[in-house]
């Protein structure tokens, strides 16, 4: 039995993550932190978990907690992943791992060297409908892949005050704009599907929105499987969308990133359609992945080294627009070259 503790066990623990760790075979959840002592302790009674504390290091070094899930934002994640690594425990952190390329590989680094296991929480990896993508593409179902493309358009929030902003918003705490908490979930499954993404270019923009200094328009370039290959985020539209198209010679594949639709082949005239609901808990079948490599019977989906791949694709095209990600960038702000609004 793996038993888990939880650093930061907030609005994502209630549903997506946290009962992962009960409902995944030989796993349970033991322990949980958050600051808040009476939403702490309101989450163990509410979900059966037996210990909770505000204190981080005692759960890390509880004697009954094997390994540590951290679901803070990301401005916590590289400081408490290290003091994981310290205590010699796996450690499966949230999504995106860090606050930019330069973090990421710090704490991998760390557990490498300290011989210890990392995860990072790519869970779309262990979700049926993009298996069932990878599935489709592999066994040639559309022949030879000849383009990839992806397009998500999101209204833009106009009561935003630069004042009070939601973490997600503020490169300190999030490491980007909403382009690093959602762009890194396509990204991660592309690498899933098609293996890691090459020849990356791209660029990003603050043009519709004076409350951010974060970006709120990317676009890229990159080649999937060696070909030719372009995504793009809007986060300042009037519309939505979210849509993945995969061409193939024989056909094409397309479905949302998002979304509960179904995986939709187009071939020789036909459509057939593929189960793509999401299951009540999003993680679990990734979750499962890690228990059994911890156990000794398979391999975990998502790693830090894969996660690490597509935190440097992010990196990339977001190079330009904060100057440089190898530093502390969230404290220069007011230089980031890419900001183009009228503060």
């Amino acid at each position: 039995m793996i038993r888990w503790g939880i650093l930061g066990c907030g609005d994502v623990c209630e549903v997506k993550s946290g009962p992962a760790f009960q409902k995944a075979t030989d796993s349970s959840l033991v322990a949980v932190m958050r600051r808040d002592a009476e939403k702490c302790a309101d989450f163990a009674v509410r979900h059966n978990v037996p210990f909770w504390t505000t204190d981080a290091q005692e759960l890390i070094n509880h004697p009954e907690v094997d390994a540590v899930y951290i679901a803070t934002p990301p401005g916590n994640h590289l400081e408490l992943a290290l003091q994981v690594c310290a205590a010699k425990k796996p450690c499966y952190v949230e999504k995106p791992m860090a606050r930019s390329a330069a973090e990421s590989e710090d704490m991998l680094q760390a557990f490498e060297a300290a011989g210890v296991p990392l995860f990072v929480a790519f869970y779309r990896r262990g979700l049926e409908r993009f298996q069932t993508t990878k599935r489709l593409i592999e066994s040639g179902e559309i022949g030879r892949v000849t383009g990839v493309s992806y397009r998500y358009l999101g209204p833009r929030n106009q009561n935003l005050v630069a004042s009070n902003l939601p973490w997600r918003l503020e490169a300190e705490a999030a490491g980007a704009g909403l382009f690093y908490d959602l762009g890194s979930h396509l990204l991660d499954v592309f690498d899933y599907i098609f293996g890691p993404l090459q020849k990356v270019q791209g660029s990003a923009q603050n043009v519709a929105s004076p409350a951010l200094e974060v970006e709120d328009t990317v676009a890229m370039s990159f080649e999937a499987l060696g070909v030719p290959s372009v995504a793009n985020w809007n986060f300042a539209s009037t519309q939505w969308a979210d849509l993945i198209e995969i061409w193939g010679e024989r056909g094409k594949i397309s479905l949302s990133c998002f979304g509960s639709d179904n995986v939709r082949l187009e071939k020789d005239g036909d459509v057939q359609e593929f189960n793509g609901v999401l299951p009540p808990h999003v993680h679990q079948g990734l979750v499962q992945t890690i228990v059994d490599e911890l156990h000794g019977r398979g391999k975990a989906l998502s790693s830090g080294e894969s996660a690490l791949r597509t935190m440097r694709v992010m990196d990339t095209v977001l190079n330009a627009y904060y100057g440089g990600r190898d530093d502390d960038f969230w404290t220069r702000s007011n230089a980031w070259p890419g900001r183009s609004v009228s503060r």
